[in-house]
């Protein structure tokens, strides 16, 4: 079977890609040897942000970008990508306060044209932090589900045409005349495709991909995996803004507001050789306690640890000297020798809709502007008013359900509750407000197959539910397969 894309990757550049390149007309065939977001997207911190952190890199482009794209997505996304307020703590053995004053006016001019409230300075009254009363500032950046917002570039993808094929893996590919022909391997066999243009868009992955392409002059060694750890704690601080806390090595640790109960803490970056190394360590979970424990009245222990996650980020070798000062800036390298091949190094969420238009833009193909295309549910302008009609509309759902769903689903909500019109109507409840319905929906429609993808990635409902409850839920979906 012939196509004009094979985006292998099923993370948020690659859903992008596909996303851009099948508004563009093209005939685009993704696939993921996982489930969608498996790898590096759903273990971010899940923000959407321009990086404040980075203007002391001089990394204006950068910074201006991200911002840009952080205003598209509010509106593209807005169920799914939300604005939140950062605090900082004024430390006067850490960042002047001139310099912390300079770099926020320079984040909010590089935001200019932003609908987000600008930075000011503040008094910090939470009764958590130790320097309860003390100076501070306020500024504003936004948070995302990341892997939702892999899925929903997916689902749109789909809806113009291409095709996602998960649980796929790529093995090979050999250059011929005009195209490339590839192997793949899925649970039921091997079976081998043609395509005139490969992307390689596998993270982590990127240069095993390089390796398995027989014929490939694009360059190897450019990568450098940088894992980043977090973990989740019981909920910390009070109030629905995040915080940003400096520490001693010139890091910046955040503590964001999670799921109502949790307060999510991270990240470090931790040079490793292998993309299986994505498992917190020890050490990690320790400096991230004692991150927030330098502003804490009351110290966290281990125990305070309900979760945690790591990812493995697969950044663009600049030649910095630690990980923590890699660019987060995107690579793309383009192999003409024969039929065109392009990697994907580097990265981040906020800027996976501009790296897709710049890359088919390398490929000299035409069309392919997403900008003001709104994301599946997306195709609305007040949260706060989707959430109120959809607590008319299914009043035999509690609050926090419908919360949660309409932020998953926005107005896609409608399509997965159906016709119903009790709560018997939504089927098994498996707990934490996850009906037979709404798991259906997710295997028919958003390529979910087991009970991880579901209460990790599509839901986020893992640490509401208990063992049974899951085991439930897989058994469920391990019926509906037979």
């Amino acid at each position: 079977m012939a196509h004009d894309l094979l985006i292998i990757g099923g993370g948020i550049n690659g859903t992008a890609i596909a996303r851009a390149a099948a508004l563009a007309g093209q005939k685009v065939l993704l696939v993921e040897q996982g489930d969608l977001a498996q790898g590096t997207s759903s273990a971010s911190t899940k923000l959407m942000h321009g990086g404040l952190r980075y203007l002391e890199r001089y990394e204006f482009r950068l910074v201006r970008e991200s911002l840009v794209e952080r205003g598209i997505m509010l509106q593209m996304a807005p169920h799914l990508v939300r604005p939140l307020e950062f605090r900082i703590l004024h430390d006067v053995g850490m960042r002047s306060w001139p310099i912390l004053r300079l770099g926020l006016w320079l984040y909010d001019l590089l935001a200019w044209q932003g609908k987000l409230p600008r930075s000011r300075s503040i008094t910090l009254n939470d009764a958590a932090l130790r320097n309860a009363g003390g100076r501070g500032f306020s500024y504003w950046d936004a948070r995302v589900d990341d892997a939702r917002l892999v899925v929903a570039n997916a689902m749109d993808a789909a809806d113009l045409g291409a095709t996602i094929l998960t649980g796929t893996r790529f093995t090979h590919a050999v250059r011929r005349n005009d195209d490339w022909l590839v192997a793949l391997e899925t649970p039921a066999g091997r079976h081998e495709i043609s395509a005139n243009i490969i992307v390689n868009a596998a993270g982590p992955w990127v240069e095993q991909v390089l390796r398995n392409c027989m014929d490939s002059n694009a360059a190897s060694n450019r990568i450098r995996l940088v894992r980043g750890s977090h973990i989740i704690v019981k909920r910390c601080f009070s109030g629905e803004h995040a915080w940003l806390f400096q520490q001693p090595d010139g890091r910046i640790i955040f503590a964001i507001p999670y799921q109502r109960d949790w307060t999510l803490i991270g990240t470090t970056d931790v040079a490793v050789d292998e993309p299986s190394n994505a498992h917190i360590s020890a050490e990690e979970a320790e400096y991230l306690l004692a991150a927030v424990n330098r502003y804490r009245r009351e110290p966290l222990t281990v125990a305070a640890i309900v979760s945690s996650y790591a990812g493995i980020r697969a950044l663009y070798d600049d030649g910095a000297v630690s990980a923590s000062t890699v660019s987060r800036d995107y690579h793309l390298d383009l192999d003409t020798a024969g039929p065109p091949m392009v990697s994907v190094f580097g990265g981040k969420i906020t800027t996976a809709r501009h790296l897709a238009e710049n890359m088919l833009a390398l490929l000299g193909l035409k069309g392919g502007g997403t900008r003001r295309r709104p994301l599946p549910g997306g195709d609305f302008t007040s949260f706060a008013d989707l959430f109120e009609t959809a607590k008319v509309r299914w009043p035999f759902l509690d609050a926090n359900t419908i919360e949660r769903m309409a932020s998953a689903y926005g107005t896609h909500i409608d399509r997965m509750i159906g016709d119903a019109q009790t709560r018997e109507d939504m089927g098994k409840d498996f707990g934490a407000g996850l009906y037979a319905r709404e798991v259906d929906y997710l295997v028919t429609h958003e390529w979910a197959n087991s009970a991880q993808d579901i209460i990790w990635r599509r839901s986020k409902l893992g640490l509401h539910m208990s063992t049974s409850q899951v085991d439930m839920l897989q058994a469920h979906i391990e019926q509906r397969q037979t």
